[in-house]
């Protein structure tokens, strides 16, 4: 396996009809294939982790500690303002305006979001502290089985970046992980976010070009409404990572209609690594 961070491979940079794609660009999604009662179950014989090509891998929530640093960074501005912020009521708040019919390109959307969930938070809704919140993704950290599992992993499968981040914020979180990455798409490369279709499609065009197929690629995601129940309905194996097994609701995601029972389920990156070591793979 060549090395990923020297063999790395990016997407367009311009959206379906060929513009360029730019902050202020907002983002569509299409309709999404017809609910299918079966088609959400798991299926009986997953493939072995070792007969996989390729792993993509959503980052912001399975690898970034995106929660953490939204807490965190509110936190602190609550602190510097004599208030206590909850954090999960944050993250409720967060959802919800991150999920409006308004949004734009993250991580530049936290300005916007910060500006309306401040005010919930008994916090001052200055423009100064979104930016702040914004420019805080530069520092998020990943979870601390992340690095350690993908360079496992790039050992033996190529590995695919699909985030809804833009590409800026990408660059940061991939070097937060030790650029263990063969190729990447992003917000910016796709000009949509998941879990619209037409993401997905880009990266089964790459694989294709590369002489693989869907088939070949083993999604791997923490997000049930961005990635699992999609990846499924598009006839993908997938890996779900339970990042918040050990806590209540959906935090900063939002919760999806159906449940989607995964192919492969563990709660941690290490669970995966060690799984994938064990298959020969």
């Amino acid at each position: 396996m060549e090395k990923a961070q020297s063999a790395m491979k990016t997407g367009v940079f311009k959206n379906r009809n060929g513009t360029r794609i730019s902050s202020g660009n907002k983002i569509k999604c299409r309709n999404l294939p017809q609910e299918d009662e079966a088609a959400e179950r798991r299926p009986t014989l997953p493939k072995k982790l070792s007969d996989f090509k390729y792993m993509s891998f959503d980052v912001v929530g399975t690898l970034i500690d995106f929660e953490g640093g939204l807490k965190s960074t509110l936190t602190q501005i609550g602190a510097e303002n004599g208030v206590e912020v909850d954090g999960e009521k944050a993250l409720g708040l967060y959802r919800a305006a991150r999920y409006s019919d308004a949004t734009d390109l993250f991580p530049d959307d936290l300005v916007r979001v910060y500006l309306i969930i401040a005010p919930q938070l008994g916090l001052p809704a200055e423009r100064a502290l979104g930016e702040r919140l914004r420019d805080a993704a530069k520092n998020w950290k990943g979870f601390e089985d992340s690095r350690t599992a993908m360079a496992q992993l790039a050992k033996t499968h190529r590995l695919i970046a699909m985030t809804n981040a833009q590409r800026w914020a990408f660059e940061h979180f991939s070097k937060e992980l030790g650029n263990p990455f063969y190729a990447a798409f992003t917000a910016d490369d796709t000009g949509t976010e998941k879990p619209d279709p037409a993401f997905f499609e880009k990266v089964f065009a790459f694989v294709e070009s590369e002489g693989a197929s869907k088939d070949d690629i083993l999604h791997v995601a923490q997000s049930q409404y961005h990635d699992i129940g999609i990846s499924r309905k598009l006839g993908m194996t997938n890996c779900w990572i339970e990042r918040r097994h050990d806590q209540k609701g959906y935090g900063g995601t939002i919760e999806p209609e159906n449940f989607t029972e995964p192919d492969y389920h563990f709660t941690s990156m290490a669970g995966l690594a060690e799984a994938a070591r064990q298959a020969g793979g």
